[in-house]
């Protein structure tokens, strides 16, 4: 294989591994509108990033991770529903992103790559951001694996056993979004969303524990980025959206089961 297949394999199942277990919680907590809402915000920070002369990757983290914490702020405000609120900042930051861009981008910025991905250009950079954020995602996130399956049951009764419920939730979010940051650059703005939730809702009919539903939609994504790989190279095709329809190839698959989890 060409080496920059190598490259792609590489990066494709470094944020599988990571998109494996969070995509988990995102499905059992209902929070799929929450990561597209993250990002679809992604291309605000690539905007930022533009007007501040800063490295565009940075202000896409730093602009997930804020937004993380001001939606665990405003989920406070009963007021207004969960899923008016994720859906009035998805749509306003994507547009606020499309504008800032295409005013201040000057040609400097392929709108494409960050909207659909371009897994082939994976450069060693890439990799090494990618396994970086698993080396500190997933020790987190193993620490943190019994608090977060006792909020995702119940966050009273977690709360009353002493978990620190709003402490737990927002690591959580914070996770996510940086996951969602890193992996923008590779599987885009407009995929990502469906690498944390596909692998997860087809390892969920699969298995009968949530570890065996973690490690199993984690081995999936990368099932699925090798799928892609290969129908991008023997296609022609698109190697992000075609990891995404392997993705939805197995869960297609996978509705001859019933839940078991």
């Amino acid at each position: 294989m060409p080496d920059f297949l190598y490259f792609a394999l590489a990066a494709g199942c470094g944020v599988a591994l990571c998109a494996g277990p969070l995509g988990c919680f995102a499905v059992w907590r209902r929070m799929a509108y929450f990561g597209d809402t993250l990002a679809h915000s992604a291309l605000t920070g690539v905007a930022f990033g533009l007007i501040l002369s800063v490295n565009i990757n940075v202000a896409v983290t730093l602009l997930c991770l804020l937004l993380a914490l001001l939606l665990v702020v405003l989920q406070n405000n009963r007021n207004i529903a969960t899923d008016t609120l994720l859906g009035i900042l998805s749509h306003s930051m994507l547009a606020l992103g499309l504008v800032v861009v295409s005013v201040f981008g000057d040609g400097r910025v392929d709108l494409y790559a960050y909207l659909f991905g371009d897994l082939l250009a994976a450069t060693s950079a890439d990799l090494l951001a990618i396994y970086l954020t698993a080396a500190i995602i997933l020790p987190i996130l193993l620490w943190l694996w019994r608090p977060l399956l006792a909020i995702t049951v119940d966050e009273d009764l977690a709360r009353v056993e002493g978990v620190p419920v709003t402490l737990v939730r927002t690591s959580l979010m914070l996770l996510m979004a940086l996951v969602i940051a890193v992996a923008m650059k590779v599987v885009g703005v407009l995929l990502i969303t469906a690498l944390l939730i596909l692998p997860a809702a087809t390892s969920r009919r699969l298995v009968t524990t949530p570890e065996q539903m973690a490690i199993c939609a984690s081995g999936l994504g990368m099932l699925a980025i090798v799928g892609g790989l290969a129908a991008s190279w023997w296609l022609d095709t698109p190697a992000g959206p075609s990891a995404v329809l392997s993705a939805s190839t197995f869960f297609a698959l996978s509705l001859a089961r019933r839940p078991a989890i």
